[in-house]
């Protein structure tokens, strides 16, 4: 792993507004500083003039020596996954000659004054989102990011000889985040074929019976004051469309919309000739959301 540490992570006005922030819970933090931090691997020994080049591109020292400080903490994405950040930045780098790179990483040292290792966790909230990010005491422990774990075996769960307990251990240990209706629905199931499910079924299960995928919950029937709505909440959304379009030509379909454009000339090939000319046409606006984890990990 190769350290190069950088700028600032954050501008004076937003780390005074931190600062205040951090007050509010921990009323005697004196200062706090963010300041990027760039890791880099490569998969062969790389030369003096790769390095120099990886610091041009992330504009940092190589190897500065950490600043001593009275509390610091490092803030990485999330162990075990590639933020969308690495995905982009080591692109740019094979497409700077950096064919040896194998990844480019970014984190960020936080470092505090007038606060004990005690005052931390009251913190951490506020400089770091647990779902996307880990907590590092140091760049020592930061090498984990580039581990890859070697590919686990298929399992199965013991569903025929310990019953529901077996699944719903399964669902804490594996996080699949299964309702009891749907343990209720794979117990009926994996009982009619006569047989245990494996840990892969369950998981591509969860994932395709989600509220992301299935919006069970976001299509479900709700009550205000125990008084009934007569659309879902899904519905009050589209409802908004329904009552007043204005120039929205197409709607709530695969995640995208299309609006009213403009006149304008598009050049393209004749289907029948293949021959370019100019189109007279509309050219209207298309408007696409996805909420997908793509490319990477967690981050959408």
């Amino acid at each position: 792993m190769h350290v190069f540490h950088g700028a600032a992570a954050l501008s004076e006005f937003r780390l005074e507004r931190l600062l205040d922030q951090l007050r509010t819970v921990v009323p005697g933090v004196t200062s706090v500083s963010a300041r990027y931090v760039y890791l880099a691997w490569f998969n062969a020994e790389p030369s003096r003039e790769e390095l120099e080049r990886v610091r041009d591109l992330v504009g940092g020292d190589y190897n500065t020596e950490d600043r001593d400080s009275v509390i610091s903490l490092l803030v990485t994405p999330r162990l075990g996954t590639i933020s969308p950040w690495s995905s982009k930045a080591t692109d740019i780098g094979h497409n700077c000659g950096l064919d040896k790179l194998q990844r480019l990483e970014r984190s960020t040292q936080w470092e505090f004054t007038g606060i004990s290792v005690d005052d931390l966790p009251k913190l951490t909230p506020l400089i770091h989102d647990r779902m996307t990010e880990t907590l590092l005491s140091g760049l020592n422990h930061a090498e984990g990011l580039a581990a890859h774990g070697a590919p686990t075996p298929l399992g199965s769960i013991a569903v025929k000889a310990s019953g529901r307990g077996a699944l719903t251990a399964a669902n804490t240990d594996i996080g699949l985040a299964l309702s009891d209706d749907e343990i209720d629905y794979l117990l009926e199931r994996y009982a009619e074929l006569d047989r245990d499910p494996t840990d892969i079924e369950l998981m591509m299960f969860a994932q395709a019976n989600s509220e992301h995928c299935r919006h069970k919950i976001f299509n479900a029937e709700w009550k205000i004051d125990s008084v009934p709505r007569p659309h879902t909440l899904f519905g009050m959304v589209r409802h908004t469309h329904d009552c007043s379009p204005n120039k929205v030509l197409s709607a709530y379909t695969d995640n995208s919309a299309v609006t009213t454009g403009y006149h304008a000339h598009r050049f393209f090939a004749e289907p029948e000739s293949g021959s370019y000319t100019a189109h007279d046409e509309d050219a209207h606006v298309l408007m696409k959301v996805e909420t997908h984890n793509h490319p990477t990990g967690i981050s959408p």
